[in-house]
């Protein structure tokens, strides 16, 4: 035998070998339930600015709001 006919016969009786070197990769769920701890605080502040002329008309007529 030649030296490619030698390589070609060694690499054919090498690729079962690596055929079986697959990487597995398994997706599962987990055994605990996830759990998401949120201790959130908001404040706000609403700053309103009026025109006198509005805040007079609010100031007289009361009734509106």
């Amino acid at each position: 035998m030649s030296n490619n006919k030698l390589r070609g016969a060694g690499l054919l009786l090498l690729l079962p070998l690596l055929g079986g070197c697959v990487p597995r990769i398994e997706v599962a769920a987990p055994k605990e339930p996830i759990t998401i701890n949120m201790n959130v605080k908001i404040e706000h502040e609403i700053h309103i600015k009026v025109d006198k002329d509005v805040e007079n008309l609010l100031k007289s007529q009361s009734g509106l709001f």
